[in-house]
């Protein structure tokens, strides 16, 4: 393996990695335009209850909600709290 082989192999998988970025940006855009138009102030209004108990940051809480084909609605709620181990 030759020294410029290194380099082009690194390229490559800097633009798979750039792909695949992109592809889930694509889908979290799709995700927000078809979510209610509550949706963003419920994530708001969760995240201000969460933070009476702890320090967390705004991306630290993920609010989603998923419809599926026989009128279900799942309200999916991620939260990753900060690891206190000092």
């Amino acid at each position: 393996m030759s020294l410029l082989d290194y380099f082009r192999s690194t390229k490559k998988n800097t633009a798979s990695t750039a792909k695949e970025r992109l592809q889930i940006i694509v889908a979290h855009e799709r995700n927000r335009r078809n979510s209610p138009d509550y949706l963003p102030q419920l994530e708001r209004d969760i995240l201000a209850v969460i933070r009476k108990y702890v320090d967390i940051a705004d991306d630290q809480v993920s609010v989603s909600l998923e419809k599926s084909s026989d009128e279900l609605s799942v309200l999916e709620l991620n939260v990753t709290f900060p690891d206190d181990k000092k």
